[in-house]
């Protein structure tokens, strides 16, 4: 948890029915919404991350199979994927994995469950 957000510092409450992807984090349910990752408790909003490990790790995979997306696709703000903060980088959200831009390739930084 990085950061917390007051009850008023939020436009809207995240639920089932709010339009953002929920993913399972850490045993509980957490929010996408515009490249952060929410978690909503009693007191406000907190900001999470998923964490870096064995089922998310950060390495290296430049034999991955970016299969969905054509292999020209670059992986940015505005690129149509959901962007998911995942230890000290931003990954994006692609057919339930997350893709990490690293040079010429995307590295597969594991699966994403949704909730």
């Amino acid at each position: 948890m990085a950061n917390q957000h007051g009850p008023h510092d939020h436009d809207h409450d995240h639920g089932p029915k709010c339009g953002h992807t929920a993913i399972v984090h850490d045993g509980h349910t957490d929010y996408l919404h515009d490249g952060h990752l929410h978690h909503v408790t009693a007191t406000g909003v907190e900001e999470h991350a998923l964490s870096v490990d064995g089922t998310n790790p950060a390495a290296c995979t430049p034999t991955h199979d970016c299969g969905g997306h054509p292999k020209d696709h670059v992986h940015g703000p505005g690129c149509g994927h959901e962007a998911v903060p995942h230890g000290d980088h931003v990954d994006y959200l692609v057919d339930g994995h997350l893709h990490h831009p690293h040079g010429d390739h995307c590295d597969d930084h594991g699966p994403v469950q949704r909730a």
